[in-house]
């Protein structure tokens, strides 16, 4: 019990430093989420606003794309409040454990005590002072008593303490888990809003797809290979499961990883994530980003992982998908060639291909994705390294 004490002591001691941060990223993340909430409700008014008047399908898409973001965001902060309130249930139930260590080790030396006392008797302290040889032996004896009743006391206050410091401990405990169950149900409530929103994202592009035949038949196509991705996507996550697919503790990618990832390919960032206007009025969604590269640059995983895929995919051209663990994917296409094959076990930072994208409306680039569970897209961008 003395060994795992003192880890205990070490652990807390570690980790003391970081806990005011801790609480303070918290913090910014809950008031970020409140500001994206406000967000969300001032689209939805203005949804609503424009599915009451006669107007262009093209203001109600981008509004929905918004929306879509705005969800997407949401959920990228909840998924740190997750992270967060992890950490801090680890911490707590560390502090309980130890404080329990210190109550057992009291309580054990109080029921010493009171063993002692009670096979002394109730006369004990009457005979220690009429035994007393002279006045100074009295004097002596009396202070002897006084001390030990003292500390008797004094042991008594501190197991007092210890047992509410210990049930304190515990309320904290069970608040923060409470908190995390509150926070994991609101994500999955986040989650199904975005798959409403796709589809109603899926219904508002077929009434834009009539519009004009240009942005028809761009739109047609996009939408196709992205639902074949989509599908690819769905599919190898049931595929996963069924399979009882479990990510080893430490290992796989996580929240922890968020700004922390290298980029795939050193290049110029050609567009963004999220939502695109064309030059005939139409609207393009991109899932993930594009970094402009020389045709033949070295494509490099950004976390370890597995092949799960490798072919052409339409617009997206020769892509690979990587299942990087804990429900998380990676899209690298656009290729030149693949370095790697399906089944593949691959390290972060390792080739797996070179850049192609020659013929693409951008020229050679990569194009790149990270997908969360549920195949929501994510922003690379908050998962890469800040440059």
């Amino acid at each position: 019990m003395r060994v795992r004490h003192c880890c205990l002591l070490l652990l807390l001691a570690m980790s003391a430093p970081a806990l005011l941060p801790a609480q303070d990223d918290l913090n910014q993340s809950r008031a970020r989420l409140e500001q994206i909430r406000r967000e969300r409700e001032r689209l939805q008014q203005q949804q609503q606003r424009l599915q009451g008047q006669v107007t262009d399908v093209n203001e109600q898409l981008r509004n929905l794309e918004r929306q879509r973001e705005n969800t997407s965001e949401l959920v990228q902060e909840i998924e740190r409040q997750i992270s967060g309130l992890g950490s801090q249930l680890e911490r707590s139930a560390a502090e309980v454990t130890l404080a329990e260590d210190n109550l057992a080790e009291r309580k054990a030396v109080l029921q010493r005590r009171l063993a002692d006392i009670y096979k002394r008797g109730p006369l004990y302290t009457f005979q220690v002072l009429l035994a007393a040889e002279s006045f100074g032996d009295l004097v002596t004896r009396y202070k002897y008593l006084h001390l030990t009743s003292r500390q008797d006391r004094s042991l008594v206050e501190e197991v007092e303490r210890l047992t509410a410091r210990v049930r304190a401990r515990r309320n904290d405990l069970l608040g923060i888990q409470n908190e995390l169950d509150r926070v994991r149900q609101e994500r999955e409530a986040e989650l199904q809003r975005y798959g409403q929103l796709m589809a109603e994202r899926q219904t508002t592009l077929r009434t834009l797809q009539r519009n004009t035949t240009q942005t028809r038949n761009r739109l047609t196509e996009l939408q196709r290979d992205e639902a074949r991705l989509n599908d690819l996507l769905a599919n190898l996550e049931r595929a996963r499961r069924s399979a009882g697919g479990t990510t080893p503790a430490g290992t796989g990618l996580t929240t922890a990883d968020l700004g922390r990832l290298n980029w795939p390919v050193e290049g110029e960032l050609l567009y963004r994530f999220g939502r695109e206007s064309l030059p005939n009025g139409g609207t393009i969604i991109r899932n993930g980003i594009g970094i402009g590269a020389p045709v033949g640059s070295a494509v490099h995983a950004v976390a370890d992982g597995t092949v799960a895929l490798r072919d052409r995919l339409g617009t997206y051209g020769l892509t690979i998908i990587v299942e990087h663990g804990n429900g998380y994917w990676a899209v690298y296409s656009q290729l030149a060639n693949a370095a790697v094959a399906r089944g593949d076990r691959i390290k972060a930072g390792q080739v797996i291909g070179t850049v192609g994208g020659s013929e693409s409306d951008r020229g050679p680039h990569l194009y790149f994705e990270i997908r969360g569970e549920n195949q929501i897209a994510l922003d690379p961008l908050t998962w890469l390294r800040s440059r």
